[in-house]
């Protein structure tokens, strides 16, 4: 995740920002405990990992601030993607796509209809080519400085 987070969104972020985003970015232990999470590994090497959330906590590792364990109502609210990382090594060879379809295959069987996520800007354009539409852009606040985020949604 550090790796991904530090290497990954050089050209997207200052260095500022990329220190900053560690305040929001990062692994929430509730996805694994939920098994919602997943991981792929390469030569019995992390190549990345992800998941997906059918609690309402849209963003953020167990450290950041505005979680919100609280179930959601898959007739009526989206599931969300969470803590997606490619490692840098292993990206471009369908680490996140793998992740990301096995995710959205998961919510599906759970009954959601539709997804949501936190997207950086380094994953707005693979998310885009997975199907995903950008709803809303922000900043997150939680680091020293800003660190622009996107709200992207897709319809299963």
């Amino acid at each position: 995740m550090a790796l991904a987070i530090e290497r990954l969104q050089r050209g997207y972020l200052t260095s500022e920002q990329i220190e900053a985003s560690k305040a929001g970015m990062g692994l929430d232990a509730l996805l694994i405990e939920d098994g919602t999470y997943f991981c792929v590994e390469d030569g019995g090497e992390l190549a990345g990992c992800g998941g997906w959330s059918r609690r309402a906590t849209l963003y953020g590792g167990n450290h950041s601030a505005g979680r919100d364990p609280r179930l959601l109502d898959p007739a009526t609210e989206r599931a969300r993607i969470r803590a997606m990382y490619t490692h840098p090594d292993h990206v471009r060879k369908g680490v996140g796509r793998l992740i990301l379809d096995s995710a959205e295959d998961a919510a599906r069987q759970e009954g959601f209809r539709e997804l949501e996520m936190a997207a950086t800007m380094a994953g707005k354009a693979f998310y885009e080519r997975c199907g995903y539409a950008v709803e809303s852009e922000w900043e997150d606040t939680n680091g020293a400085v800003p660190v622009p985020l996107a709200t992207m949604t897709k319809t299963l």
